[in-house]
């Protein structure tokens, strides 16, 4: 069932998913997923291990594809452009759309400062003039420029481990992409670096459509503004973070926030 349009939000669709489905080779991961992803606004995606949450992020900016035995079907609009159509330039698409992974993977061979401007430099739209300001920008933006202005010319896996992440915030930020798609991107962080990430996603919402996939509820409760609920590869539950957490609507939703399994 497609989400309510009182679900969606004021502010608008970013995304809308129709009877997504997904599969490596013969598995079917995902099972005919209808939502709505409100612009500037977090959303959470939640579910026990297993359960399809990165399949479906991977989905939105075309990164499933990227498997060899990996397909899909149904169809995702952006801002009411089907995403998969032929005409649509995947690497365009993805630096639009771009993604966060669970481990920080800033480019071993490169500093702080080419980092950042490596997927610029990538699309070859890095202009000449003005890469300071950019470099500036996103590292601010990423709440890490006044740890690392200093540094811009040492190598960025020699930072720490929560600042590599940041990193990779800046470098997706650096492109002024519409959405920021974080796949689980704390699991690897000590309590301090989780907090300033989520930190983070708060003041980013308000530039930018932000789509969570999380394992810690506590987590999504803090930083969503809306939680899609996940089992088994199909969407159980889709509404508003304190209702999903307070009052949800399906028995399956209340037992796995209650810990009766996951």
């Amino acid at each position: 069932m497609a989400a309510p349009e009182s679900e969606v939000g004021a502010t608008g669709h970013k995304f809308a998913v129709r009877e997504l489905c997904a599969w490596f080779g013969d598995k079917r991961v995902l099972h005919g997923i209808n939502l709505n992803i409100a612009a500037h606004e977090a959303t959470a995606v939640i579910g026990p291990s297993g359960c399809g949450k990165s399949t479906f992020i991977r989905c939105l900016n075309r990164m499933h594809e990227l498997v060899t035995s990996a397909r899909m079907e149904g169809t995702i609009r952006l801002d009411g452009a089907d995403v998969y159509d032929g005409r649509i330039d995947p690497v365009l698409l993805r630096r639009r759309v771009g993604m966060v992974f669970q481990k920080p993977n800033p480019f071993p061979s490169m500093s702080v400062r080419e980092n950042v401007l490596a997927g610029l430099r990538l699309t070859r739209s890095l202009p000449e003039d003005g890469k300071d300001e950019i470099l500036e920008q996103a590292l601010s933006r990423a709440a890490l420029w006044d740890e690392v202005k200093d540094r811009l010319d040492d190598a960025g896996v020699g930072l720490s481990v929560g600042q590599q992440q940041r990193l990779c915030i800046a470098r997706a930020l650096a492109v002024n992409p519409d959405v920021l798609l974080m796949d689980e991107p704390c699991s690897a962080l000590d309590p301090i670096a989780t907090a300033k990430i989520e930190d983070l996603i708060h003041s980013l919402k308000q530039s930018y459509t932000i789509v969570i996939v999380t394992h810690s509820m506590q987590q999504a409760a803090r930083v969503s503004d809306r939680t899609a609920f996940f089992l088994s590869g199909n969407l159980i539950e889709f509404s508003a973070t304190d209702r999903i957490f307070t009052s949800p609507r399906d028995s399956r939703t209340e037992d796995y926030i209650t810990g009766k399994f996951g």
